[in-house]
């Protein structure tokens, strides 16, 4: 990675995947729509910033025994180096966007424009193998 880049930050998300298409949430007081996820706080794990991230912004419970890792993907975002560690898991409730969340949706390939380059990495990923359409 360049060297001039400035601080790193570290988060996990949640690749969730239904008929070809990739769950993705907007922050409120964003533009831009992420992969669900976040940033760990002191002394947690991946499974546990995973597993809290996903219910504080999609009000539902990762079964944590399902958790598996998809991959880790690090790119530039402007002065900053981002890495973002990826599982798959299932999930129990209802798919609902909690208040720090203004919209989810569910994008294919097309939309890959709509998403910072570190997602963009995984969506690159997924589609060529034949995941996200």
């Amino acid at each position: 990675m360049d060297e001039l880049v400035g601080e790193l930050i570290d988060t996990v998300a949640w690749v969730l995947i239904v008929d070809g298409r990739i769950l993705c949430a907007r922050p409120s007081g964003k533009e831009i729509f992420y992969i669900p996820g976040g940033k760990r706080e002191a002394g947690e794990s991946d499974e546990q910033t995973l597993v809290r991230e996903i219910a504080e912004e999609l009000t539902v419970a990762l079964v944590t025994e399902t958790v598996e890792p998809v991959g880790v993907y690090e790119a530039v975002d402007g002065t900053a180096r981002v890495r973002m560690s990826c599982y798959r898991a299932e999930y129990r409730g209802q798919l609902t966007a909690s208040s720090e969340i203004a919209e989810i949706a569910w994008f294919g390939y097309a939309d890959r424009p709509h998403v910072p380059p570190v997602d963009q990495l995984l969506f690159d990923e997924l589609h060529t193998a034949g995941a996200l359409h």
